[in-house]
């Protein structure tokens, strides 16, 4: 009697065709998981009669995979997450507490202000785990659309609107371009050129999505870049005179204050990152968006939403007026 897919598609043997791919072989995938090589073989067999297709490329001494098992694994991360979704949503029901809550930040939001507000949570005695993560322009709305973090801080507001999904203003983030006193562009006649700032090197920011090559902003063609993680790498580079460009306003002003950065005037006009804050939604995906919404969330989730409704609560968030945040 034939073996239904339904009935094979399970965590395990996607766990199982992912260590295969990972390790590259049948066998050492079974030492890797504890099995007897003959009893992955076979399992590894039964996905593939199952579902009708090949999943390894066994005719080289590796076992590589082919393109249909390559888009299993990836169907099956999709599973895997919409069962653990599953999970959290019933032991919310049953609790209206979250398990976790997982909150991604933008480059832009700063950390003292978001510990701040981790703090005051952990003050309710909630039994929900908060979970920290950073990302950099399109990879912020990345982890949230993926499902890898419940509530993104910093995403850009593009105008794109995502069904089951929704956002709300944070805040704007002016930019200026700064550059170290001693770099060549700090005495050189305003309003600068795009020409003249061409001649010199970028310090960019890499965006942290897994799709794609991601975007750059405020970069010239034929410019040379250093591409640093986040940044405060990218403020430390300009404040070494290493590189030139444009900073957030809240992260710059110190430094420009006591005399380590100075502003210069461009030709380009003034740049404003204009960000949201944005969260899986169980509305429909048509309702206007509005902090009331939230009524049918984990209590975890209404409470952060309740506190980015605080004009105070998102100014901060694009405030470094925090020690520990500037870098010496």
């Amino acid at each position: 009697m034939p073996i239904h897919a339904r009935a094979v598609l399970t965590p395990d043997n996607l766990a199982l065709i992912d260590a295969v791919t990972r390790t590259g072989s049948m066998a050492a995938a079974a030492r890797e998981l504890g099995l007897v090589p003959s009893a992955l073989t076979y399992r590894v067999r039964q996905v593939e009669d199952a579902l009708d297709v090949l999943l390894f490329d066994r005719s080289a001494r590796q076992a590589r995979i082919t393109p249909a098992g390559a888009e299993l694994l990836r169907s099956g991360e999709h599973l895997l997450r919409e069962l653990d979704a599953v999970a959290q949503r019933v032991k919310r029901v049953a609790t209206g507490w979250e398990p976790q809550l997982t909150i991604v930040a933008d480059n832009l939001i700063s950390r003292g202000t978001l510990l701040e507000l981790c703090q005051d949570f952990y003050e309710l005695g909630a039994p929900t785990r908060l979970r920290l993560r950073e990302e950099t322009l399109t990879g912020t709305l990345e982890s949230l659309l993926t499902g890898k973090s419940d509530l993104a801080l910093g995403v850009s507001m593009d105008g794109s609107t995502y069904a089951g999904f929704q956002a709300l203003p944070l805040g704007e983030v002016p930019f200026v371009f700064a550059v170290a006193p001693h770099h060549p562009l700090a005495s050189a006649p305003e309003p600068l050129s795009d020409q003249l700032i061409a001649q010199h090197r970028a310090v960019a920011v890499a965006d942290t999505t897994q799709r794609g090559s991601g975007v750059s902003i405020g970069l010239l063609s034929g410019q040379d870049v250093l591409t640093v993680p986040t940044m405060q790498h990218k403020l430390l580079a300009q404040l070494r005179g290493m590189a030139c460009g444009f900073l957030p306003l809240p992260m710059a002003l110190p430094h420009i204050e006591v005399g380590r950065l100075v502003i210069r005037q461009t030709q380009r006009p003034p740049r404003i990152a204009r960000t949201a804050y944005a969260w899986r939604s169980q509305q429909n995906p048509l309702q206007p968006a509005t902090a009331a919404t939230a009524s049918v969330q984990g209590k975890a989730l209404q409470w952060w939403l309740s506190r980015l409704a605080n004009e105070h609560t998102r100014r901060a968030l694009h405030c470094y007026s925090h020690p520990q945040e500037i870098p010496l």
